[in-house]
């Protein structure tokens, strides 16, 4: 166990010894293990863009086993997917990588301006199958958020009583909001205090952008001169958010993009004291010697290397 593990879980201070084992598998595997560091393979995308648009870029997408294999051959710190997904390979790869196990979706077959994802698994899905974590989304700024909370709130008291982590996907969306402002800094980091509030060990947010959505929040940033107009300070920021740092934050790799813009985000994160990234598109999208690849260098990148 390295010096940074055991410090990020002595801040897991009300934890049971189960959920910080947990944790701890989180943080000791892969390339990365021991450093505090993280990458993670999502592969919700089916669901939730639907199979198409997810997997026909690279067609083996469509095997359930292809992920968890990509994510061992990569190194990935975890997995984490729906029900189905773990479901179709727990079995085969029992053992071999930390798991996380989505507990709610939401798909694209209406237009919804104020989204509310389905439960569609729960914490005994999660422990028959041998997690390590649980996985739920929120989205501040939708007219349904508080009904979210809720269920987070509940499905947290459980895992964590089980011993399972909790890794919670805030992701301000809804009416509540313009498009710009999903990925505002005061909007992301507001995001990020909630889910800290509500009880996550890990927190997953998108990169935040200079812009200020909220005119009351803007008043305090400009008057406090809070450093804003780089990558790297917008991360700092947001790990700030989050307890001062004391809860683990990591970054979205959105959509497939170009390697030079991900591995400058992935500079930025680490150089802004984000724990990491968390990767779907970005890698499976890519052929699978490429994607292996490509993740390798964002975990060399977190490792300090200057490739």
């Amino acid at each position: 166990m390295s010096n940074r593990v055991q410090e990020i879980l002595s801040w897991y201070e009300s934890d049971n010894a189960g959920t910080k084992t947990n944790i701890a598998r989180l943080l000791n595997h892969g390339k990365l293990a021991g450093t505090g560091k993280l990458v993670i393979l999502p592969v919700d995308q089916g669901f939730e863009h639907g199979p198409a648009r997810s997997f026909a870029p690279n067609a083996g997408g469509y095997n359930p086993h292809y992920h968890f294999q990509l994510g061992l051959d990569a190194g990935c710190n975890a997995y984490a997917a729906p029900l189905g997904f773990i479901e179709a390979g727990a079995g085969h790869f029992a053992g071999q990588i930390p798991l996380i196990l989505k507990l709610n979706s939401h798909d694209t077959l209406h237009d919804e301006k104020d989204p509310m994802p389905s439960v569609t698994g729960s914490v005994r899905d999660a422990l028959r199958l041998g997690c390590s974590a649980v996985g739920f989304t929120i989205y501040p700024g939708s007219s349904h958020c508080n009904a979210m909370y809720e269920q987070l709130r509940a499905i947290a008291e459980e895992a964590k009583s089980c011993g399972l982590a909790v890794v919670v996907w805030s992701y301000p969306r809804g009416s509540g909001l313009s498009k710009e402002g999903e990925t505002a800094l005061d909007v992301v980091a507001y995001a990020a205090q909630i889910a800290a509030q509500l009880g996550a060990h890990i927190i997953k947010v998108k990169l935040p952008t200079a812009h200020l959505e909220q005119a009351a929040a803007k008043k305090v940033y400009e008057a406090e001169k809070v450093p804003i107009s780089t990558l790297a300070e917008r991360v700092k920021h947001i790990v700030q958010s989050s307890f001062d740092g004391r809860r683990i934050v990591i970054f979205s790799g959105g959509a497939k993009s170009d390697e030079k813009t991900v591995f400058d985000e992935v500079r930025a994160i680490r150089d802004g004291g984000g724990f990491g990234s968390i990767i779907g598109r970005n890698s499976f999208q890519r052929p699978k010697a490429e994607a292996v690849k490509f993740l390798n260098t964002i975990m060399g990148l977190y490792a300090g290397e200057k490739p």
